[in-house]
């Protein structure tokens, strides 16, 4: 039984049989008190920062990157104690099983809650905190379990960051926040269904978790797959009175390499054909021009991602011109113009030939990004690789065989992204 916990009740009449306590967040049940986080430890501090001394990998240094972003805690990024500095750290500082681990300093990390067990240590004797991690350790009896339940909780977190210190830059969480935490605490046997509780469904979040993202994944597989069927002639049947592909390439260009043989491209239907993407587009930059406001067409714009910026020149882009991005990791990506703009630097205009449908034309490159992203040229900044592009063979069925394929692909890409929603 803790003897020491301190806890205020009002002075005023209460008509609940609840008890009431002064300056506190919530009711709790009659056999439970309020106490605070300071009053229930046996070792609340902030670490202390070290000499290092990389090179002997012996004593290893809790730091914020310990506390890992995805969840769980590892020393695989550690950095070590210069060993001759190791009287430095008394007995209290190395971390033991039950330590609830606290990020105290850094705009993104601070707060950031973690249960420390020493099955992490590997081989390691003992790992100490640095001065950016806060180290609550609770008396014998207080379940640590609970009360990181407690501290990991959206509304700890969220009155943690409404008490942090400092900088935008560089937010910190001051130990005497933590001293005065108001902390509900039920009996032992409580905290202990409740620790159970919490851990029983947090195992079934983790496994629901892992079947939504099993099942991303294979959504994904799937969308890819309907486009693989698809420009295969595999998705929608053919009609045989539709024009047949040859006449249609013969008007982009009448000296173009036509491929029609159904053996050249794994047994097309009667009446495809195939022929190089550069054959059907170009990659080619807007006009020229100053001294007229329009909105820059960036990425982060065309994303969503920030409000619009005027230039008063650039490379005039039309509403519903096709970009795609030639500069950057997702070098590939394709998005319309919503508006008269200037187009982005990184950007290239995307000039589909009229004889052919266009959003077939841009199935067909989504279905070639992976190969796009993972061939890119450049080192500082990675390029499209504009020759495998253009190198790119695009089967092409008849014009009106197009339409009815793009239709079938939004059809059920439409489902399966209702899916993706309600995940």
């Amino acid at each position: 039984m803790i003897t020491n916990i301190i806890f205020r009740r009002s002075d005023s009449p209460m008509t609940s049989d609840k008890p009431h306590y002064e300056n506190v967040p919530f009711e709790v049940p009659s056999s439970w008190v309020w106490t605070t986080l300071g009053e229930i430890c046996i070792f609340l501090s902030r670490g202390k920062s070290p000499k290092y001394k990389d090179d002997d990998r012996t004593y290893p240094v809790f730091a914020q990157k310990c506390n890992l972003k995805e969840g769980g805690i590892s020393l695989e990024q550690a950095r070590f104690i210069d060993p001759n500095t190791i009287d430095k750290w008394a007995e209290e500082y190395k971390l033991k099983t039950g330590d609830i681990l606290i990020n105290s300093t850094g705009t993104g990390t601070v707060g950031r809650t973690r249960l420390f067990n020493e099955s992490c240590l590997g081989d390691y004797p003992f790992v100490v905190p640095d001065s950016h991690v806060s180290v609550v350790r609770t008396h014998d009896e207080i379940l640590s379990e609970f009360i990181y339940a407690y501290i990991s909780s959206n509304f700890v977190q969220q009155y943690l960051e409404e008490n942090l210190a400092g900088s935008t830059n560089q937010k910190e969480l001051y130990i005497g926040v933590l001293d005065n935490l108001n902390i509900p605490l039920p009996p032992y046997k409580e905290q202990k269904r409740i620790a159970d509780e919490i851990e029983r469904w947090s195992r079934q979040i983790y496994k629901i978790d892992d079947d939504r993202d099993n099942l991303t994944h294979t959504i994904k597989q799937v969308k890819n797959k309907v486009l693989d069927l698809a420009i295969h002639g595999k998705l929608v049947p053919q009609d045989p009175t539709d024009e047949p592909a040859s006449e249609l390439l013969k008007r982009i260009n009448p000296k173009a390499e036509i491929t029609s043989d159904n053996g050249h491209y794994q047994k097309l239907p009667k009446g495809w054909g195939i022929t190089p993407m550069q054959t059907l587009c170009a990659l080619v930059d807007g006009e020229k021009q100053n001294g007229i406001e329009r909105i820059n067409l960036d990425v982060k714009y065309l994303r969503g991602e920030r409000e619009a910026k005027v230039l008063t020149s650039g490379k005039y882009t039309a509403a519903n011109t096709l970009l795609i991005l030639v500069d950057g990791e997702n070098s590939g990506e394709v998005f319309r113009a919503p508006v008269d703009g200037y187009q982005g630097s990184t950007f290239k205009q995307l000039s589909i030939h009229e004889e052919m449908y266009t959003d077939y034309v841009l199935q067909v490159i989504n279905l070639h990004r992976k190969t796009l992203r993972e061939n890119k040229v450049g080192s500082a900044i990675p390029h499209l690789n504009k020759k495998l592009f253009k190198a790119i063979n695009v089967p092409i069925p008849p014009y009106e065989e197009q339409k009815r394929i793009v239709n079938a692909i939004n059809q059920t890409f439409t489902i399966l992204d209702t899916i993706m929603e309600n995940l």
